[in-house]
């Protein structure tokens, strides 16, 4: 598998049901209702018709549905107008658009500058 390919995407189109465990070493896209557990090393994107009950791991996040979960996201997440997150949220960098719900417990750790 070519790495360096970053427009590589896996996707759970809409009408589609999945339950279960996902692991994908790229980017992933979900327009349809997922459940289960989710680990990314890229960028998580929830469609603005997606739902999803899970627990979620991700380098960053861009929610436009609805998320049930916990999400562990190393860089940025960002909540579109008119999505919802309900669970605990450990991120850098947090966008709560205009719209957007979030009930749950946000914890932005420290980065610490790298030293040479």
């Amino acid at each position: 598998m070519d790495k360096g390919n970053k427009g590589l995407y896996t996707i759970i189109g809409e009408g589609t049901v999945f339950e279960g465990t996902i692991n994908v070493p790229h980017s992933l896209r979900i327009d349809g209702s997922f459940k289960g557990k989710i680990e990314t090393t890229e960028v998580i994107t929830i469609g603005n018709n997606g739902i999803v009950e899970a627990d979620i791991i991700a380098k960053s996040a861009i929610i436009g549905g609805k998320v049930i979960g916990n999400l562990s996201v190393k860089d940025r997440v960002e909540l579109e107008a008119n999505s919802s997150l309900r669970g605990d949220l450990k991120t850098r960098d947090l966008v709560i658009n205009e719209g957007a719900v979030f009930h749950g417990n946000c914890s932005m750790p420290k980065i610490e500058a790298e030293s040479e």
